[in-house]
């Protein structure tokens, strides 16, 4: 059997995640390889990959994609990774630069200025360097990694997982994994909750890697690990997903959504 390519988001927050296949578990099945979000997404689209880690507005956008049941990248109140950053009220922001990288986080930005602040700037795709991205625009979307590296004391800083909670009440869910519809796996969710069991369980030795390789403080990237992010896709972070492309196509960023899919 030829082995399954996985897309792995190349930030932080997919980690915990992908940690058995990061360490090489299950290496004969395998073979993962590592990607900016939007990559994944194409990749995955293209046929490139057969199982990969995306944006969740992808699931939408992509055909007959199906959701691994269980894991998804996701946020209850502060993400801390996802946000936007400007030097006046997002209120004033007349043109706004997104990371080029994104998907997912470029769509909630659009519904929240226009719903929860009630503006429809200009947009912009750049690279995530924050201070070129401001000399050119009103506010910046800045995500993964290089969120985590913002200076708050220098901007404001608008966390979008609590802004979607302030909006709908609701989790937001970044990124889930998916299948193509032609994958044909036995148990293949059991992998990849393996790996997530892995992760968490190896969560002390995950955070000082990761904060050897960024150049953060341990306890912030183990309490970013433990307390920001959420990795199962409950109920309540299906409802979160759900009404995220309700919306998302009420902004004419999707066509009418279809229903979630899940691997049976």
């Amino acid at each position: 059997m030829p082995k399954l390519r996985v897309g792995i988001v190349n930030y932080l927050n997919s980690k915990p995640l992908a940690w058995g296949f990061l360490k090489g578990h299950h290496a004969d099945l395998f073979a993962p390889s590592y990607h900016p979000p939007s990559v994944v997404a194409r990749l995955l689209s293209q046929g490139n990959l057969e199982v990969g880690l995306i944006p969740s507005i992808e699931v939408q956008r992509i055909p007959g994609l199906r959701i691994l049941p269980d894991l998804c990248v996701a946020a209850t109140h502060e993400v801390r990774s996802v946000l936007l950053v400007s030097r006046k009220p997002l209120e004033e922001a007349k043109r706004v630069a997104l990371d080029l990288n994104s998907r997912t986080s470029a769509a909630l930005s659009r519904i929240l200025l226009k719903e929860r602040f009630g503006v429809e700037p200009e947009f912009v795709q750049q690279r995530p360097d924050v201070e070129r991205m401001l000399a050119e625009a009103d506010a910046a979307l800045v995500i993964g990694d290089p969120a985590l590296k913002v200076p708050r004391d220098r901007y404001l800083v608008y966390d979008l997982a609590a802004e979607w909670r302030e909006l709908t009440g609701l989790p937001f869910v970044f990124a889930v994994w998916a299948a193509r519809p032609e994958v044909d796996f036995p148990d293949l969710p059991f992998y990849f909750k393996s790996s997530l069991r892995y992760g968490l369980s190896s969560v002390d030795i995950l955070t000082r890697e990761a904060a050897a390789d960024l150049g953060l403080d341990s306890s912030e990237v183990h309490s970013y690990l433990t307390e920001n992010l959420s990795f199962f896709l409950r109920q309540d972070e299906i409802r979160g997903l759900e009404e995220f492309h309700r919306r998302a196509h009420e902004c004419g960023l999707i066509l009418e959504p279809r229903p979630l899919a899940f691997w049976e």
